[in-house]
């Protein structure tokens, strides 16, 4: 478990610097230049993430139960985890749909991290997939709070392919992660 929280510290640590501090990166980044400033995020995202991953391994087997959520809660999450999916790939294909949720990774990680809270009740879980949630949705007021002026929407195509491209691809991203892709990876079948 200990592995797991020290990656959960480190990852959404260096995640959370702009919370706490909003003016830091562009002060290190006008200061020492850009590698100054992605050289040890980078380092420090990818250690936390290796050791999420290896920690939430070893804490899976030898789980510590704090709940049994009852089943009907494994279909509220299937609902929560369908718009996970086109949300995410808006954050990467700008389109109306980015422009309109303003900030779809940070939805996509509560709604994803809530999801998996109401299907599983080990402590490893509370941590890992609260610790997520928790920190996007702090995120997302740190967000709205230090925003000074609204973001221009110049970037967002008048077509609505790169929306289809989000929805569509997401929803078959969630469509092979319900048919086989998330126990292949994970070792459990979400439904």
């Amino acid at each position: 478990m200990l592995v797991l929280i020290l990656g959960l510290v480190l990852f959404l640590g260096i995640h959370s610097v702009l919370i706490v501090m909003p003016g830091i990166r562009s002060n290190v980044i006008a200061r020492s230049g850009v590698g100054a400033w992605m050289w040890p995020y980078v380092f420090v995202s990818i250690v936390g993430m290796v050791l999420i991953v290896v920690g939430y391994g070893l804490a899976r087997a030898n789980p510590v139960v704090l709940y049994y959520p009852p089943v009907e809660w494994r279909y509220v999450a299937l609902v929560l985890m369908l718009p996970v999916f086109p949300l995410l790939i808006a954050t990467y294909v700008p389109g109306r749909l980015r422009a309109a949720v303003r900030h779809p990774m940070l939805i996509a990680t509560i709604l994803w991290g809530v999801s998996h809270l109401l299907a599983g009740g080990a402590f490893a879980d509370i941590a890992l997939f609260g610790g997520f949630a928790a920190w996007a949705l702090l995120d997302l007021i740190s967000i709205s709070r230090r925003a000074t002026k609204p973001r221009a929407n110049a970037a967002s195509p008048k077509s609505l392919r790169n929306d289809g491209v989000a929805i569509i691809g997401g929803l078959a991203l969630y469509a092979a992660f319900i048919g086989g892709l998330h126990y292949w990876l994970f070792g459990v079948a979400p439904v």
